[in-house]
């Protein structure tokens, strides 16, 4: 059958429109295969918890330190004070509890204007439910596309069907990232301002509501106008849904907003070395778990004498280096310009001497200028001897200072080029209750109680003498102090002396012991045996393996001061060897 042009025209363009059609729906259908072809499964969320903190504590319950990957406090939902939630719900998604994972009206205006974002190069715009800001987060990448806003949609709305309400605003609360390396809302509170979820005032819940839009955005101390602003607006909006009153919300406007000016893991400062310690035993027992599995860990340490161990070795290692004189400034500028305080800024003072200043010397009678604007003074007049007697001031000197607590005047401060380490523990337990593992931690985190190897010297004798007794003598059992010469190493003649350069003749077995008498104890080693004195030193702890040397009887092995304490125990508890 013929047809008319204008029929066979009509009919072309049915055809192209239909196949234009099919091609369309073809490409919809491969393009959404190619979308959902990974689509996680939100079933998966009902046994999901994220990872979270390991909290470590002192005997007594005090919070000593933490480790996670992400700095997170999970928090169940009964725990979570409801004007925290409504201040979330205000700022995010005020329909949460009506909708069923999408807000049709506020996903399509997205939508519409995502359409032109994308295509002028713009960022796309959100408009997701907390729902689907949980699907995101815990499911799905960030990238700001459309085919990942439509995954965000599909996965809400399974994510309402596996999980009530309350679970998915768990979920939500303790996940999201507000900044001040804070995951999850109970680290926020903390880290910003220093107290538990229940702590909290109306107005900083509603502060922490307004961080998911931005974090940087809203930072309290470097855009706080606009932090502040924005949590005025949460407030006024919780006014508005009747979950304040107008009044409280207006009282929590008026109140400052003040944070923490840093974030803090732990209160308690003084155990850097032991919490390392626990931490890699820890992992030597939970691998990865530690950083994520939220463990409770409750730990020997006693927190005032922690402090005290602190304090005595800082002191001692001062007292120590002062002692042998000013070994002159850590650093020089040649001219006290603008510049200077870059240089300053290049070292560090000890983190657990709050005190300490950088500061530049501007005169060589001891005036000195401090960093960041903090003043102008002088060191005080025996510090200013101290120095001089040595390397002296110069003009342009960078040094570290301390206010004087008795006068006007500033002290002097150096950090001691030798270092140390105290170990205290319980010899019927075993209980490490204190533990320090160098002068300070920010400037070097090796732990010279549990890692560093050194010579005993004297603090060995004891394990000689303990093996004596052992062996058939007594304390009065006499051991002849004089001089004796051995064939040392490469057969070289030694001779162990005394401390006081002289003999005593013969003298019961303890005054040897009392007065850490070398030559006879060397003597005495002799004729117990050093393989016996050897066996005696594995027993103990305080060595896996000794050369069966008599040089050995004097200290000149090798242990830690940890290995060495522990040793130590069976002289106070009755001989009974503990694992600390």
């Amino acid at each position: 059958m013929d047809l008319k042009p204008r029929e066979r025209w009509i009919a072309i363009a049915g055809v192209a429109v239909l196949s234009a059609i099919a091609v369309a729906g073809f490409a919809i259908a491969i393009y959404a295969a190619w979308l959902f072809h990974d689509m996680p499964d939100a079933g998966e969320l009902q046994d999901y918890r994220p990872p979270t903190a390991t909290r470590v504590y002192a005997w007594d319950g005090t919070l000593i330190g933490e480790y996670s990957k992400e700095r997170r406090i999970f928090v169940p939902y009964d725990q979570i004070p409801p004007q925290l939630a409504q201040a979330f719900l205000a700022a995010e998604d005020r329909n949460f509890f009506k909708h069923g994972g999408v807000d049709v009206g506020g996903f399509s205006r997205a939508m519409l204007k995502n359409v032109g974002n994308a295509a002028r190069g713009r960022r796309l715009e959100g408009g997701s439910t907390i729902t689907q800001q949980v699907a995101k987060n815990v499911l799905l990448t960030s990238d700001a596309t459309i085919g990942r806003k439509f995954k965000e949609a599909i996965l809400a709305r399974r994510l309402e069907q596996s999980l009530d309400k309350q679970q998915i605003l768990e979920l939500y609360l303790n996940e999201i990232w507000l900044g001040y390396r804070s995951f999850g809302v109970g680290a926020a509170a903390y880290n910003y301002f220093g107290k538990s979820l229940p702590e909290l005032s109306l107005a900083q819940c509603a502060y922490l509501a307004a961080l998911p839009k931005g974090p940087d955005n809203y930072h309290p101390i470097r855009n706080k106008a606009k932090a502040k602003a924005r949590r005025d607006w949460i407030l006024g909006q919780m006014a508005e849904l009747g979950w304040v009153s107008q009044e409280d919300a207006r009282k929590a406007m008026a109140e400052d907003l003040v944070v923490q000016p840093a974030p803090k893991r732990a209160a308690y400062r003084d155990a850097d070395y032991f919490v390392e310690e626990v931490r890699q035993r820890g992992v030597a027992t939970l691998g990865p778990r530690l950083n994520e599995g939220g463990y409770y860990m409750r730990t020997t340490l006693d927190p005032k004498l922690q402090t005290a161990a602190r304090v005595a070795l800082m002191e001692g290692l001062e007292k120590y280096d002062r002692r042998h004189g000013w070994r002159g400034a850590w650093g020089h500028v040649e001219t006290i310009d603008a510049d200077w305080e870059k240089a300053a800024r290049a070292k560090a003072p000890p983190a657990e001497r709050r005190g300490w200043r950088a500061a530049v010397v501007t005169s060589t009678s001891g005036a000195v200028r401090l960093a960041k604007d903090e003043g102008e003074g002088a060191i005080a007049g025996e510090d200013m001897a101290w120095a001089n007697a040595t390397k002296g001031l110069k003009v342009g000197d960078l040094v570290f200072v301390e206010k004087s607590e008795t006068s006007p005047a500033y002290r002097l401060r150096q950090v001691p080029i030798v270092n140390g380490a105290l170990v205290a523990m319980e010899p019927y337990s075993g209980r490490v209750i204190a533990l320090v593992g160098g002068y300070s931690f920010s400037l070097s985190n090796f732990n010279r109680a549990t890692q560093a190897m050194r010579q005993p010297g004297s603090a060995f004798k004891p394990f000689v003498y303990a093996t004596a007794l052992e062996n058939g003598y007594t304390p009065a059992s006499v051991v002849v102090d004089s001089a004796i010469t051995l064939k040392g190493a490469n057969g070289e003649d030694w001779s162990p002396e005394n401390y006081h350069k002289k003999f005593y003749g013969a003298l019961p077995l303890r005054k040897g012991l009392e007065q850490s008498i070398n030559a006879m104890t060397v003597r005495l080693a002799q004729s117990v045996g050093m393989k016996k004195i050897v066996d005696m030193a594995k027993k103990t702890g305080v060595t896996r393996d000794m050369a069966p040397v008599l040089a050995m009887a004097l200290g000149a092995g090798e242990t830690t001061p940890f290995k060495l304490t522990t040793a130590y125990t069976p002289f106070v508890n009755g001989g009974r060897r503990v694992e600390p």
